[in-house]
């Protein structure tokens, strides 16, 4: 499989919420690193971020895409759009700095624009407040 070949599976696999494709293309101590919080995730990491992703936007899919393949992996910049479970559309432009070695994903470097994350943030912190109240309402019960 070529380079090129692997970023449109990814993407693919990506869209269509296909957790195991996504998991069988990294490697086993691929990093995923991320310009808004400067963290690193691990594999199972970032795949429990794509799961809630894939359940939290409905018609997820990588638009005006530009990719650049090079020997040591590729570039891509996109734009993820879909449509939050509240209604609001997602449109969020990103960068991506893939490293595949021996036909794997080894390490993504990962710039999104942090202007347009605010809906993603804002259904997460709303999602934890519940949970939060949920978890104290049932301490109050036991």
């Amino acid at each position: 499989m070529t380079i090129d070949e692997l970023a449109d599976r990814f993407f693919t696999a990506i869209e269509s919420g296909d957790g195991d494709t996504v998991r069988a293309m990294y490697a086993d101590d691929a990093v995923i690193w991320h310009n808004e919080d400067r963290t690193v995730q691990t594999v199972d990491e970032n795949l429990r971020v794509l799961r809630w992703l894939s359940r939290t936007v409905a018609a997820l899919r990588y638009r005006d895409v530009h990719r650049i393949v090079h020997d040591g992996g590729f570039v891509q910049q996109h734009v993820l759009t879909g449509v939050l479970t509240d209604g609001t559309e997602l449109s969020i432009p990103a960068a991506l700095f893939v490293t595949v070695t021996d036909g794997m994903i080894c390490r993504i470097d990962e710039y999104a624009d942090s202007a347009h994350l605010g809906p993603l943030h804002a259904i997460a912190a709303r999602r934890r407040a519940a949970r939060m109240q949920s978890d104290s309402h049932q301490k109050e019960h036991t």
